[in-house]
């Protein structure tokens, strides 16, 4: 779990410039969270908190030097199956723009206009998976 924030901090705090107070938000200790590891490192995660039948996928973050190689879609593969494994009948997010493309080739459908959060251009989307 330490590994996974700092990873966040490491993206979203150092390259991103989002506020540390934005990112920890409370929600962790109730959140599932998944990682990615490579030669025992932690290069990627995001968490997922469960709200009925809707999964909230959030804080995906990967390594710089990680990405474009398959990563995200491999950890959204094993978020879906999560959330199907607790019954959950559709997930949630909010993609920053620039990843929209990854979501997007996964099944997630855009809902509604972008906006911004913490200074970055987002987009809500959302996958029905039951």
């Amino acid at each position: 779990m330490d590994a996974a924030l700092r990873l966040r901090e490491r993206v979203f705090a150092v390259e991103q410039g989002v506020r540390p107070e934005a990112d920890r938000d409370g929600r962790d200790a109730e959140a599932t969270h998944l990682v990615a590891l490579e030669e025992g490192r932690v290069v990627g995660t995001c968490r997922l908190v469960f709200q009925g039948e809707v999964a909230r996928l959030g804080r995906m973050a990967v390594e710089r030097e990680r990405r474009g190689r398959g990563l995200g879609a491999a950890i959204l593969r094993e978020a879906e199956r999560q959330a199907r494994a607790k019954g959950v009948r559709r997930i949630s997010l909010h993609a920053q723009l620039r990843a929209r493309s990854l979501y997007k080739r996964d099944g997630y459908q855009q809902q509604g206009a972008p906006f911004v959060e913490e200074g970055i251009d987002h987009v809500a989307m959302e996958k029905r998976i039951a």
